[in-house]
């Protein structure tokens, strides 16, 4: 339908405090105690009282989405520029833990502005100390016949896949998973990821054996953007280029229970104009690992064919040394 996303009315809804300061606030973004509509759906809700930059969803590590960093330093960093102006680069260090109980203050410095390209930094603090810094470079279209891409893998269309979801109640509905775990795969249905997925080869989650590290899958924003300035399909993709990025490098290692995991640095590309609302897929590919870190690389395709994202990150991975034993 045409519910608008949650990540466009409130997510990536920066507050403008001064020219180039931003604010995002903590906690919910749920209606206050005096919201009449309080009693009906979450979604509902948040339809009808959007509120600007609010933290949707907390991972249970209880530290903010590393997505959402970046995709609200994007918004930031978007704000300082013309409209002609599209990005095509972003370089992004997570320096602390992001507390989600408080707000989040995003400020941009206009590092250059030039003909063709022009740069913004930006800075995300919190406790008055910042908690991630990024650049962010933009460019006028200008076109070029030097041009060439991979071909995009040969998968099948998200129609015929399940979501994450569908496969989660296929699990749960096995007599013989224990119940810790029921308990866990509970916890991830009841969460409210902005995100829909349909992953072309779904793991085992119950399996411990070692698998190639890549995998593929079906990715959106939910709800409704619809056609705008790309800027802001670009925010968007930003936010779904963190979700299960890093997990790519453990599907070697799944006999080890995990202790730590955050991401140390993320990098994008933008190539050509796309819509985040619509299927892409998320090809994934891990090419190392060691030294309590590992690497991930990744690539947003349209349905068309068309390469228009490439993605990098490396993470901390630490894990409990003995092995765990299998999860039925």
């Amino acid at each position: 339908g045409d519910l608008r996303s949650v990540l466009i009315t409130s997510v990536l809804n920066l507050e403008r405090l001064e020219l180039d300061l931003f604010r995002c606030t903590g906690g919910a973004g749920l209606p206050g105690p005096g919201c009449p509509h309080r009693r009906r759906r979450r979604l509902h809700c948040r339809r009808l009282f959007p509120r600007r930059g609010r933290h949707h969803w907390v991972p249970a590590t209880q530290r903010l989405f590393g997505g959402q960093i970046v995709g609200q330093a994007l918004v930031a960093a978007a704000r300082a520029v013309s409209r002609d102006e599209q990005v095509h680069s972003l370089h992004c260090y997570f320096v602390r833990a992001g507390d989600p109980k408080v707000p989040v203050l995003y400020e941009v410095e206009r590092t250059r502005t030039g003909k063709s390209f022009s740069v913004r930094s930006v800075k995300a603090i919190q406790h008055g100390k910042p908690i991630f810094t990024c650049q962010a470079s933009f460019q006028l279209s200008q076109g070029s016949p030097v041009q060439h891409q991979f071909t995009m893998p040969t998968v099948p269309p998200p129609e015929e896949l399940l979501t994450q979801e569908e496969l989660i109640q296929k699990f749960l509905q096995n007599p013989n998973l224990a119940e810790k775990y029921r308990k866990h795969l509970n916890k991830i249905q009841a969460e409210d990821v902005p995100i829909d997925i349909k992953p072309v080869n779904p793991p085992d989650i119950f399996s411990s054996e070692p698998q190639e590290p890549k995998q593929l899958f079906w990715v959106r924003a939910r709800g409704y953007i619809g056609e705008t300035d790309m800027k802001v399909h670009c925010c968007v993709a930003a936010y779904i280029s963190d979700y299960a990025f890093l997990g790519t490098a453990l599907l070697p290692h799944r006999q080890y229970r995990i202790k730590f995991m955050v991401s140390l640095d993320h990098s994008m590309w933008f190539h050509a104009p796309f819509r985040a609302d619509h299927w892409m897929l998320y090809e994934c590919e891990s090419p190392w690992a060691g030294g309590c870190r590992g690497l991930v690389q990744g690539r947003l395709w349209r349905r068309d064919g068309v390469l228009a994202v490439t993605c990098a990150q490396e993470g901390v991975i630490r894990v409990e040394q003995t092995p765990t034993q299998s999860k039925l």
